[in-house]
């Protein structure tokens, strides 16, 4: 079940229908979603879903086969300067001049921004602890991380967008990485876009969330909604039954003989009320984890009723 996506009245970025292929793989299978305003919105999806050719459609650097792409209601592609002067980007590939002590790096990056802030990015500097006279190339990669992102924070961009930005990294600079997008958002109302495969952090920072698979949007919209829209039950039959129970909009199911265990999405009266028809009755029931959510997307049924991994 796809939950409604925002509106895109107010979206910073709208993606509308958006197709790309690489010769006969789709990367992108009719993509849409709407990213507001001052939100932290995550897209998290399995290793080749297509989040990253996804984040190269908002910059500009890949153009829609068909649908639209608008960021600030331009075009990204046809707009470049536009677009890309109000949003700071840093990806998990930090492409930085080795031979740049780090204030060299930070003059040089500021000669091509007019609203740089250089209180604001020495600010950003010590609160990261970076030496301004080491040079970028002896830098931990976390280090380089933090560095990367005081060049895509300190001329205030709209729009900030982050491709894995914590791949890598150890839990201690990934906590200072997040701490960091936190206050952007909470203290100035700026937007962020990111995308990991890290789902606590995603849970963490995020206010909305899609999931991607196999290029298609399997699910957006508000976390604590989709969170609430799916439920975890363990049912159990007085007599084991002879093939899975078969309980619409279930998307995982696991278990044999007597009990099994489900997770589903819809209306509660209505899932109970299929539970009961089949002759079973439900011994437990909760909120899954993100995680567990993730999981259960990112697999499927074999005709057993076993789980195994998705292609």
């Amino acid at each position: 079940m796809k939950l409604p996506s925002p509106s895109s009245s107010d979206a910073v970025i709208a993606v509308t229908d958006v197709t790309c292929r690489f010769g006969a793989k789709t990367a992108l299978d009719s993509v849409s979603l709407y990213v507001p305003r001052g939100s932290v919105f995550g897209l998290v999806g399995e290793n080749g879903a297509g989040k990253t050719t996804l984040i190269k459609h908002v910059l500009g650097l890949l153009k829609a086969e068909a649908g639209c792409v608008r960021v600030f209601g331009r075009d990204p592609v046809g707009d470049p300067v536009g677009v890309l002067s109000r949003t700071g980007y840093l990806s998990e590939y930090r492409d930085l001049p080795g031979w740049m002590r780090v204030d060299e790096l930070l003059n040089y990056t500021r000669a091509f921004y007019c609203d740089w802030d250089p209180q604001y990015a020495e600010a950003l500097r010590e609160q990261f602890g970076l030496d301004p006279a080491q040079r970028v190339r002896s830098l931990s990669q976390g280090q380089q991380a933090k560095i990367g992102l005081v060049l895509a924070l300190a001329f205030r961009p709209e729009l900030l967008l982050l491709d894995e930005p914590s791949s890598g990294l150890d839990p201690v600079v990934r906590r200072d990485i997040l701490e960091a997008i936190i206050r952007t958002v909470a203290e100035e109302g700026r937007t962020v876009f990111f995308s990991s495969h890290l789902l606590d952090e995603v849970e963490r920072v995020s206010d909305q969330l899609a999931m991607i698979r196999n290029g298609q949007i399997v699910l957006c919209g508000c976390l604590d909604d989709i969170k609430q829209n799916h439920r975890q039950l363990v049912i159990r039959f007085e007599t084991a039954p002879a093939s899975p129970p078969h309980i619409e909009h279930v998307i995982s199911l696991r278990g044999t003989g007597r009990e099994w265990t489900l997770l589903c999405t819809g209306e509660r009266n209505r899932i109970m009320a299929q539970v009961s028809a089949a002759g079973a009755s439900v011994i437990s029931e909760q909120t899954p984890s993100l995680d567990e959510i993730f999981v259960a997307w990112a697999v499927q049924r074999s005709g057993s009723g076993q789980l195994k991994s998705a292609a």
